[in-house]
């Protein structure tokens, strides 16, 4: 099996013994991302959709290094610290992606996350 990492400066560098995203057998799999800002370190603070919206940006940035899209993502899991924020995440999904294209989501409730966020999105996409 060959595997390639995937690491683009303009997504957050990883704070701990990961990597941003590998590549193995035609798909990527990226590693959960938080809406830090990479021109910052710092988690965006101004509302929860921005940083959905920071999250986006940091998985498209992943996803091009990598020469693929999110027309090419097949699974999302989504990550929230509060299930009220449900209806806000899918309304970024939806100014991200086709919805009659969406690929798969699994969306779950979680205690805590890294850096005290609300919110983490991975994803795996075909290459």
């Amino acid at each position: 099996m060959s595997r390639t990492v995937i690491t683009d400066a303009n997504a957050p560098n990883p704070i701990g013994s990961y990597n941003q995203a590998v590549i193995a057998n035609g798909f990527l799999f990226t590693a959960g991302q938080i809406a830090i800002d990479p021109t910052t370190g710092k988690l965006v603070e101004e509302s929860f959709k921005a940083r959905v919206h920071q999250v986006f940006k940091n998985l498209s940035a992943i996803l091009e290094r990598a020469n693929t899209n999110f027309e090419n993502v097949v699974k999302f899991t989504v990550f929230l610290t509060d299930m009220d924020n449900y209806a806000e995440v899918n309304e970024v999904f939806n100014e991200w992606l086709d919805e009659a294209n969406a690929p798969a989501r699994s969306l779950v409730a979680v205690r805590g996350l890294p850096a005290g966020t609300d919110v983490e999105i991975e994803c795996v996409a075909t290459i």
